[in-house]
C-alpha cells in the first residue's frame, strides 16, 4: 500500500526522516560512495531497531512477553509503518549500491579489454609457414583415390536382381 508523505513523516523521528530523504533519487546520485556506504549503515541500524521495538510490541500486544513500560502497548501500527519505511529505503540504498557496483565492475572490464587490444596489436606476429596447405593461391589438389570394390560381379547381379523380384511382388499387390 503507497504511504503519503504525511504518514512517513509522522511515524519517523527527524534524525530518521533525514536518512529516508538522502535514500530518494536526486539526493542519493549525489552521495559519494563512503557517504553511501555510512548512509547505509545507519539505515540499517536504525531499520533493525525499529524491527526489535514491533516486534517487542508485537509480543506484548498478544501476551507472550511483559510490558516495558507502566502499561502494555495497545497497538504497533506507528512502528510496523516505521520499519516498512526504514526498509524500503534501505533497499533503494541496497539497489543504488549494487548499481555502482555494477558500473565499476563494467568500466573495468572494458578497460581491461582496451589494453588487452592494445598488447595485441603492439606485437609481431611471425608468418605462417608456407609449406602447409592454405588458401591463399588456393588449395593443391589431392590425388583421387579410388578403393576396389571388395563384392564380386556375380553377386552385384543376383543382389540387384533379388531387389526387382521383391519391388515387382510389391507392385503387383492388390492396394
Amino acid at each position: 500500500m503507497a504511504r503519503s508523505p504525511k504518514q512517513e513523516a509522522r511515524a519517523l523521528t527527524a534524525d530518521e526522516r533525514d536518512l529516508v530523504a538522502k535514500s530518494r533519487p536526486p539526493a542519493i546520485k549525489s552521495l559519494t560512495d563512503a557517504q553511501l556506504t555510512a548512509l547505509l549503515k545507519r539505515t540499517r541500524e536504525r531499520r533493525n531497531r525499529a524491527r526489535t521495538v514491533a516486534d517487542r510490541q508485537r509480543r506484548e500486544m498478544r501476551g507472550k512477553a511483559a510490558a516495558r513500560g507502566a502499561a502494555p502497548s495497545k497497538a504497533d501500527e506507528g512502528s510496523r509503518l516505521k520499519l516498512s519505511v526504514l526498509t524500503t529505503a534501505l533497499q533503494r540504498l541496497d539497489a543504488e549500491t549494487q548499481r555502482r557496483r555494477r558500473t565499476k565492475a563494467k568500466t573495468s572490464l572494458v578497460a581491461s579489454a582496451r589494453k588487452a587490444l592494445a598488447l595485441k596489436q603492439k606485437t609481431k606476429r611471425a608468418p605462417a609457414p608456407s609449406s602447409t596447405r592454405s588458401a591463399d593461391t588456393g588449395l593443391r589438389g589431392k590425388a583421387r583415390v579410388t578403393v576396389k570394390s571388395h563384392v564380386p560381379p556375380s553377386m552385384r547381379g543376383r543382389v540387384r536382381a533379388q531387389v526387382a523380384r521383391a519391388q515387382a511382388k510389391r507392385d503387383a499387390r492388390p492396394r
